[in-house]
């Protein structure tokens, strides 16, 4: 039996409702549920202003009327079945309690905001899921710092890593049929992918110093947590103090991380989105001031040995970090002491490792190759509300894709022949696929970052098909079915797209989700002679045998010697298995 809770004066409510009913013959049930409604209505927006109220008592430092004002919403929402705002309620409360020093109280509330805030998913897509953990960061983030407060670093980690692309996750595992439980990863099932991959796991989590509701941003950064997880089991944490950055520098880790980027004069390929080309010392002082918040803390127990593998898990605008070009302060580069990849999380890693094909290293030379190079060029508009522009071609990718087609003993495709229907017809037989084409960032949605390939030839001056302009998205390559061990993106801005607590939403995400359990992407495009260069040496380095993450790193190394500066050698990062 179903039993149902109300407040005393919407019983005298419906108890008015009753009689006037009954005087004027007017349906009851009808009557008494839009009364109901009304209420409900009435008493959530009682329960936003003790929400909000809330808050402007404790921005005014009047923390203990904040608390009762939330306490206060907190009974309403629970009582109207508001599960989103009793979550807020609960981040808001917890991180109040935590404020004061009540870590014990803080830490049982934040638990039960997030068991309400992960319960909301449901049967929700996966665009809507990003959405709704994009809203619920402040929580996971509050609740390490408690946890932290209370020397439990480990459960810390597995906080972060219960926050950190959850919706990319559930995404894997739905469609790897996984056993694994995306909402609650264990220390030990971390530890256990730690000892599968092989690698040092380097796992980031950015910690804010000023609180707001869940679903806005929390101030400036103060710290950066990280944790170390070796293979033989043994997890470190230090900390990193970010304050720093804008005390001192008057900037922050964001604006640092993307400012490394711009700062080496990186371009988009084909003259695409060209910028400015500052002085060496420039980019080497960022470069070395990155080295010392992100790697410093840490070098002791990064790996002695070259070939040992670090996989790094970044968050936020560190995604955009180009990890291999990081400088300590002998102006060494991370490329030439360690291997390294990247993953937006630590149980990603564990799904790719289950969509590889094989046991063994990558078979490269057996013919089920694809590889596309300078299709003739589709026209789009690269700004909105302005007319399309076909996109200029790029001969340095033909070349490209010339020298590297007989090393996987295939034919490219290059002009009229790379059109998209060609691609997506070999697409799904394919075991090695590169892509030497434009890439289209889209940072707003993510999910409209494309591959550019030829548009339908005109027949009779009529397309074969309207709705084919050559664009390759993110959210048809979401839907695909791939069999692929390896794809590699040589475009300019192939690893970038809308950066979330789920991760970088784009291309390098949708086709680990379509089975490629390893993806190269690029942070920028390189020119195209170092590009040839790079990608020629890797294909070569993959023929030897070599895993795919030793490969890519021997490649940038002897493409760091023949062309010096970090934007030509430094663009490309491995996403996923190394093996």
């Amino acid at each position: 039996m179903r039993s149902y809770k109300i407040g005393l004066s919407v019983f005298i409510t419906l108890l008015t409702v009753l009689s006037t009913s009954l005087a004027t013959n007017l349906p009851v049930a009808f009557t008494a549920s839009q009364v109901l409604a009304q209420t409900a209505n009435e008493r959530k927006a009682e329960a936003d202003r003790l929400l909000q109220q809330g808050i402007q008592q404790y921005d005014t430092s009047q923390f203990q009327a904040a608390l009762q004002s939330w306490q206060q919403a907190l009974i309403i929402y629970r009582e109207i079945k508001d599960r989103q705002s009793e979550g807020i309620a609960l981040n808001n409360l917890g991180y109040s309690l935590y404020k004061e020093g009540n870590l014990a109280d803080s830490k049982k509330t934040l638990f039960e905001g997030i068991t309400v805030l992960e319960s909301l998913r449901g049967e929700l897509n996966d665009t809507n899921k990003v959405s709704i953990f994009e809203e619920q960061r402040n929580t996971y983030v509050t609740l390490q710092k408690v946890l932290i407060a209370q020397n439990k670093t480990d459960t810390a980690l597995e906080i972060a890593e219960r926050g950190r692309a959850r919706a990319f996750v559930e995404l894997l595992a739905s469609r790897s049929n996984s056993q694994i439980k995306p909402l609650t990863p264990t220390i030990q099932e971390i530890k256990q992918i730690a000892l599968v991959q092989k690698a040092i796991l380097v796992q980031y989590s950015i910690i804010y110093d000023k609180f707001k509701v869940a679903g806005k941003q929390q101030g400036k950064e103060s710290e950066l947590y990280i944790w170390v997880i070796k293979p033989t089991g043994e997890v470190t944490f230090r900390k990193a103090d970010l304050k720093l950055l804008w005390q001192k520098d008057n900037t922050n880790l964001d604006e640092l991380a993307i400012a490394s980027r711009e700062s080496i004069g990186v371009r988009g390929r084909g003259g695409v989105n060209v910028v400015y080309n500052p002085s060496v010392h420039s980019n080497q002082n960022q470069f070395k001031r990155l080295h010392e918040l992100l790697i410093k803390p840490i070098a002791d127990l990064l790996p002695k040995k070259e070939s040992d593998r670090v996989i790094f898990i970044p968050q936020s605008s560190l995604f955009l970090v180009p990890f291999p070009a990081l400088q300590d302060e002998n102006g060494k580069y991370l490329i030439e002491k360690h291997t390294i990849l990247t993953s937006p999380s630590i149980q990603v890693l564990s799904l790719t490792h289950q969509q590889r094909k094989g046991s063994g290293k990558l078979k490269v030379g057996s013919g089920d190759a694809l590889v596309i190079g300078n299709p003739t060029m589709p026209s789009v508009s690269l700004t909105i509300g302005e007319p399309p522009q076909q996109l200029p071609p790029l001969p340095g990718a033909q070349k490209e894709a010339i020298a590297i087609a007989p090393l996987l003993k295939t034919q490219p495709l290059i002009g009229d022949q790379a059109t998209k229907a060609a691609v997506l017809q070999r697409l799904p037989s394919a075991r090695i696929v590169h892509f030497a084409t434009h890439g289209i960032l889209d940072d707003v949605q993510g999910l409209n970052s494309s591959i550019a390939f030829a548009p339908n030839p005109s027949i009779q001056g009529k397309k074969v098909n309207q709705g084919d302009n050559g664009l390759l998205t993110a959210s048809e390559i979401l839907d695909l079915k791939l069999n692929a061990e390896l794809v590699v993106l040589s475009a300019c801005d192939t690893g970038r797209g809308r950066i979330t607590g789920d991760g970088v939403i784009g291309l390098s995400r949708s086709l680990i989700s379509a089975g490629t359990p390893s993806v190269v992407v690029s942070l920028w495009a390189i020119s195209d002679d170092s590009t040839a260069f790079l990608m020629t040496q890797f294909y070569q380095n993959l023929q030897q045998n070599l895993d795919k993450a030793t490969a890519l790193r021997n490649a940038m190394l002897v493409t760091k010697q023949k062309y010096g500066n970090p934007s030509q050698w430094a663009a490309f990062t491995l996403i996923g298995e190394a093996e």
